[in-house]
């Protein structure tokens, strides 16, 4: 089954074009460089609005199929950064290890990570992981908390995920592996 992953960029002056959108091609790049099975991308750059984001979401998880959704953006102490409140309102279950794990890696970098507030959680048959917009910031996350994800995809009726070893270890346990000799 091919994989489909959704990249929302949140943003109220890239949405409006008043700036070039760095994060979402970052995801992307990070994707391409990693991932070794088929997926397609959609991709998406919309205001900081809950309303806005919550319908984003729910319209690539539900109607899209897509099985991750990453975003960029959203995710301060500003009064507009709502990305991690509509995240939190679409999901049935949210997935606080991610958010703890890419504060932790992103305090090696910064002392103000601990104002960034990621999450994740999950809709159905998608999760969907919250990214600081800091393009450097979306490698080290994304790094740290990937070797969980297939997995996490898996356990939830998800695309069997492939990755390149040398970029992305990810762990499933024994049980959970089909092909041996690839990065599973």
């Amino acid at each position: 089954m091919k994989a489909t992953i959704g990249f929302v960029t949140v943003s109220d002056r890239a949405s409006r074009g008043e700036y070039e959108d760095l994060g979402g091609p970052a995801m992307v790049a990070w994707f391409e460089r990693v991932l070794t099975s088929e997926w397609t991308a959609i991709t998406r750059i919309i205001p900081d609005d809950q309303a806005g984001i919550e319908s984003t979401l729910k319209t690539l998880a539900d109607d899209a199929g897509c099985c991750l959704i990453v975003t960029t953006g959203g995710t301060g102490p500003a009064i507009r950064d709502v990305t991690p409140e509509a995240t939190e309102a679409v999901c049935e279950k949210m997935m606080p290890g991610f958010g703890e794990l890419m504060r932790q890696e992103s305090l090696k970098f910064v002392p103000t990570a601990i104002l960034s507030r990621q999450t994740a959680g999950i809709r159905g048959r998608t999760l969907i992981i919250n990214l600081p917009g800091k393009p450097s910031a979306i490698d080290d996350c994304l790094n740290a908390v990937f070797p969980a994800v297939p997995y996490c995809i898996d356990l939830i009726g998800g695309p069997y995920l492939l990755t390149d070893a040398a970029q992305c270890n990810v762990f499933r346990p024994k049980h959970a592996q089909k092909t041996r000799g690839s990065s599973i």
